[in-house]
């Protein structure tokens, strides 16, 4: 059972609080506040403990998600985590984004959407379509006739259709003029290189990403090449666990709407090839240094898009003053982010150059680390959608109904 939730700033102020069994003294959050004036900001334990409670939090958008429970209720931590992650989740997609301005400015809205998704302490609906039927997502018409009339329409009158259906994560009746299935195959890669562009190390983490738009109640089946790859993976609860364990399919009835079908770890023994690498030269001293990168695609002919470099300079560093051959730079003076928005890389188009200075460091540093984002493109890992099988929906004949070789790259 679980006990009370804070939503805490970077300041240590908290933002919302909501206790569902009894009010506890915000005493008991010392702890935590202790640590975070510790640790640096993401290097907070997850899971503190304290004589009588446990402190269990995640950090999404410079914001602390905070649980607290009590030693003489046993919780998995793992369970009050995962919910700590859907209920950004859910907010973020109530409210586009989550943040310490749309929580104060959507607070009683956040406050019914917390109360469907927990009875007593006892995680009841999580799901954002069944949400959606209970506390309807905000809109500014309706919020000023409500001020008008004096009325709450916020949440509904009727019984969300789920309570109709043995299906608890999908409504029922759904119904659509034109049915439609979309999957986004999302992937990061974890990956050191040296300074010819050599990858020493590596860790991939994907999810696929879903959007469903089907009528009555479809019946959905993925498989994939290569499937072997995968040896760790986090599925919705609407997966079939017995066929995936079995056969490595996903078989699945799904929410309506959006939502992660699953997340999954690639081995790191897996072969992969970057499509970018980063050849960089780092020069850093007392007074001064230089930071040169050069980025090279590596995708057999393929273009590169929305390609962006982030590097986190050192504390110590006031200034920097860069010339790219192409797209455009900024630098965080508070975080000390320096950002090159690259854009599209075409492969017959020479390889994208950075020159920069960087000025007024006290003390010699190191940088911390460098990450950099691309739009979808293969990363050679083997690993691909290979059939797609929907069945049981409502509506006219589609091409869809049989089983489609995708040969999606991931």
């Amino acid at each position: 059972m679980l006990q009370s939730l804070f939503i805490i700033n970077q300041s240590n102020e908290i933002c919302l609080e909501k206790h569902w069994t009894k009010n506890i003294s915000k005493t008991v959050y010392d702890t935590f506040f202790d640590a975070v004036t510790k640790y640096a900001a993401g290097d907070v334990p997850p899971i503190l403990e304290t004589p009588s409670n446990s402190l269990i939090h995640i950090l999404r958008n410079n914001l602390y998600f905070l649980y607290l429970i009590i030693h003489t209720i046993l919780v998995p931590p793992l369970l009050v985590i995962e919910f700590l992650d859907c209920v950004h989740s859910i907010i973020e997609d109530y409210f586009g984004s989550v943040t310490e301005t749309s929580i104060k400015e959507n607070v009683v809205s956040i406050y019914e959407i917390l109360d469907e998704m927990l009875d007593g302490g006892f995680p009841l609906a999580t799901e954002s379509n069944i949400l959606k039927e209970i506390v309807r997502p905000p809109n500014f018409l309706q919020s000023l006739t409500d001020a008008v009339t004096g009325k709450n329409t916020i949440i509904g009158s009727t019984l969300p259709t789920n309570q109709l259906s043995n299906i608890r994560w999908r409504r029922s009746g759904v119904n659509y003029t034109s049915n439609e299935t979309y999957f986004d195959l999302i992937e990061k890669i974890d990956a050191i290189i040296d300074r010819s562009g050599y990858v020493i190390s590596k860790e991939i983490h994907g999810s696929v990403e879903c959007l469903i738009k089907l009528s009555g109640t479809p019946d959905i089946t993925l498989a994939f090449t290569n499937h072997r790859l995968i040896d760790d993976a986090n599925l919705h609860p609407c997966i079939r666990f017995s066929r995936w364990k079995r056969e490595r399919i996903l078989s699945f009835i799904p929410p309506d709407g959006k939502f992660c079908l699953f997340n999954y770890h690639v081995s790191s023994l897996s072969p992969v090839s970057l499509p970018i690498i980063l050849r960089h030269n780092v020069l850093l001293r007392e007074r001064g240094g230089r930071l040169d990168v050069v980025v090279v695609p590596k995708t057999m002919g393929k273009p590169v898009e929305n390609v962006k470099l982030t590097i986190q300079l050192p504390p110590e560093v006031l200034n920097i003053t860069a010339s790219p051959s192409v797209g455009r730079t900024s630098f965080d003076v508070t975080s000390k982010l320096f950002q090159w928005d690259i854009g599209r890389i075409e492969t017959k188009s020479p390889n994208p150059s950075m020159k920069s200075s960087v000025t007024n460091v006290w003390r010699f540093n190191r940088i911390s680390n460098q990450w950099c984002t691309w739009a979808p493109v293969s990363c050679g890992n083997k690993w691909r959608m290979n059939q797609l099988l929907v069945t049981g929906y409502n509506g006219t004949a589609s091409p869809y109904d049989a089983p489609l070789p995708c040969g999606l790259d991931l």
